[in-house]
């Protein structure tokens, strides 16, 4: 038994069964056996990859998005381009190194802000960006931000984001718990919680007995601070997760480790603990603000910024075998079987334009 289930398992001995985000929280982010505090998830020898990882074409992608949308605001200066939850730097490298070709003044005028709660991540993504000619600064907090425009992104960030669950039991949804078995076993249980019916998707009505539905209020509330920063400063948002535009009933809580699905109650700490995104629930948190919300699929926006193309002028003068990578590249990035349909974008803009 790992250190981190010994904790959980005596945790539920002491106060009873937790719920599912709480249990999430403890896996993911427990500041002596938490995934993200101990371990190093990302990349061929972790246990998943994304997409800056993938190709530099995302990065560039992105940060062409982000320059143009601060070109729309009027280029203002100063200004904060930051990313929230960076991985290991790998996006803000290849966006510093992009907006240095385009505009040389915007590196020089602005300030760059990464936004990260693990200590232990922060530092390996200050090994990635050391040596950059820019004026980088670590923050634990969106609040922590200069007060001036805004332009950020989020990419595989609200999927880490903890959930709750709740499982349709006789006339009522029942909040979905961890608790214990045989031999301190963890196990999902039915507990004496319930959720208001309306706060539920439409088809949540017909739902048959045992469905699982999902709520994220830790989401949405991290989205309308957000949104609240850029209504009430100026700029942009772009972010990007595996999930679905449209709500809907079913589990999607996993667990990944080794690049492989696992049980999500088998080794607490050991393997990373996501959820689809519920993009829909996430744009009502923005529109109050008075921003404008656009979703589509990580496809069609890689596509639409010029995917094709930037690969044809990487490819232009390479050899063979590095044109089947880039050519591999983009059928990951954008394909319709891999991350081109499972991985939604969402663009947040001022009310009065779009991009």
């Amino acid at each position: 038994m790992t250190r981190l289930k010994e904790r959980i398992v005596d945790l539920i001995e002491a106060v009873g069964p937790m719920p599912v985000d709480e249990y999430m929280a403890l896996c993911l982010f427990d500041p002596q056996n938490g995934y993200y505090t101990t371990r190093e998830p990302f990349g061929a020898a972790g246990d998943f990859i994304t997409a800056p990882e993938i190709s530099q074409m995302f990065g560039e992608l992105v940060a062409v998005w982000l320059y143009q949308a601060w070109q729309a605001a009027g280029r203002p200066l100063p200004a904060t381009f930051a990313e929230i939850g960076p991985g290991r730097g790998t996006l803000m490298k290849d966006m510093l190194r992009t907006w240095s070709r385009l505009d040389p003044a915007l590196v020089a005028g602005a300030s760059f802000a990464m936004i990260e709660t693990s200590p232990r991540l922060a530092e390996i993504q200050k090994q990635t960006l050391a040596g950059q000619n820019a004026a980088l600064a670590w923050h634990q907090t969106i609040d922590a931000l200069p007060r001036q425009p805004l332009l950020i992104v989020g990419n595989e960030l609200f999927d880490a984001v903890p959930i709750r669950q709740f499982v349709h039991v006789g006339e009522r949804w029942r909040e979905r718990m961890v608790g214990l078995g045989d031999n301190d076993e963890l196990r999902f249980f039915a507990g004496a919680g319930s959720l208001d019916p309306t706060l539920l998707p439409e088809d949540a009505s017909g739902a048959p007995e045992g469905a699982i539905a999902e709520v994220a209020p830790a989401r949405v509330a991290l989205m309308s601070v957000i949104a609240g920063r850029i209504a009430a400063q100026g700029g942009a948002g772009l972010f990007i997760d595996y999930g679905h535009l449209q709500p809907g009933i079913g589990d999607t809580l996993q667990a990944l480790r080794r690049h492989r699905h696992e049980d999500v109650l088998a080794g607490p700490g050991e393997a990373d603990l996501t959820s689809h995104v519920d993009f829909a629930a996430l744009a009502t948190a923005v529109r109050p603000h008075g921003l404008r919300v656009e979703m589509t699929t990580q496809g069609e926006f890689l596509l639409g910024m010029g995917l094709i193309e930037r690969a044809g002028a990487l490819g232009a003068n390479a050899d063979e075998q590095a044109r089947q990578t880039i050519s591999d590249a983009v059928e990951r990035l954008a394909g319709p079987d891999a991350m081109g349909e499972l991985f939604k974008v969402m663009k947040i803009l001022p009310a009065a334009r779009a991009a």
